[in-house]
């Protein structure tokens, strides 16, 4: 039996207008051709769809089966229908974030939360990227988009600069480093490393100063949030680096200060990988002009 959409709406418009006259006018074709269709139908089935003579016309037992089929399979087709139509008018889509910088979180929120605004229909949602590879995942279409600070050469991957930061150590106001003016790698040698729980190959103070300079902090101790990572320090349980723009979001003011990484600063910089051929999709490119935003900014948007 080889059916057909057409066969669905045939049954489910008859059964709903309750005669062939008026089923045929809602499907816009004449009776004559709504009958053949019909006849066609019951001859590939090899069973009568409809009870003759009753008024108005009822479906029989078999009729009523191919009806249950209708009323399941014709929303969906619908809305799949009006799903692909919001997709190429742009209005729809996924977006399903992975993030590698797991200080990131609470910077995207606010830009999520002025996105969501806009694509309502769009679909989100967040992965830490931690746990997986988020590039390779990112390749394979498990997910759309990556915020990373470790831009690589991938075929068919490009990387879209976001913004600037600047690695900051965070140590108690009694801390001896205080004194200093900035500081270098040899001074985390004796210190208790306050990080965020990622492999040391993801973390600017190891990448960028620690593991060059072939410097071993006496411990390192790994904390989930940075509200904790903070109150540590103050209280002196150990040092930790930041990202300057985590830390000029902080609403309270424990006692500990910032001093720059190195005489001359560190700079890193900020980056969402897309699938080229997604970067110009009208919703990609708008969270992108969104996330280029500084995140102090945009908290006060």
């Amino acid at each position: 039996m080889h059916l057909e959409l057409r066969h669905l709406r045939t049954i489910k418009a008859i059964h709903d207008a309750g005669g062939l006259a008026r089923a045929a006018d809602v499907l816009h074709i004449t009776q004559s051709a709504l009958s053949h269709q019909v006849k066609g139908l019951e001859d590939q089935a090899g069973v009568e769809l409809f009870v003759r003579r009753s008024k108005p016309l009822k479906l029989s037992a078999a009729g009523l089966r191919l009806l249950r089929l209708a009323e399941r399979v014709l929303p969906e087709v619908a809305a799949t229908e009006a799903e692909f139509s919001a997709l190429r008018s742009g209005r729809a889509g996924r977006l399903h974030i992975a993030i590698e910088c797991h200080a990131c979180f609470d910077w995207l929120f606010p830009v999520l939360e002025q996105f969501r605004h806009a694509w309502p229909e769009v679909d989100v949602d967040i992965r830490p990227g931690l746990a997986f590879g988020a590039l390779p995942a990112l390749l394979r279409q498990e997910v759309d988009l990556v915020i990373s600070s470790d831009p690589e050469t991938i075929e068919g991957v490009t990387f879209h600069p976001l913004f600037d930061y600047a690695p900051m150590l965070v140590a108690a106001a009694t801390s001896t480093l205080a004194a200093k003016p900035w500081v270098e790698a040899e001074d985390f040698r004796d210190q208790v490393l306050i990080t965020y729980p990622m492999d040391r190959g993801r973390l600017d103070v190891f990448t960028e100063l620690l593991a060059p300079a072939k410097v071993e902090p006496r411990a390192v101790r790994q904390v989930e949030l940075t509200a904790v990572i903070l109150m540590l320090v103050a209280s002196g349980r150990g040092v930790a680096v930041l990202p300057d723009w985590v830390l000029r979001e902080v609403k309270y003011q424990p006692d500990y200060i910032t001093r720059p990484v190195t005489e001359r600063g560190l700079t890193k910089r900020l980056y969402a990988a897309t699938r080229a051929e997604d970067a110009t999709e009208p919703f990609m490119a708008h969270f992108l002009r969104l996330a280029r935003t500084e995140p102090v900014k945009l908290q006060r948007a």
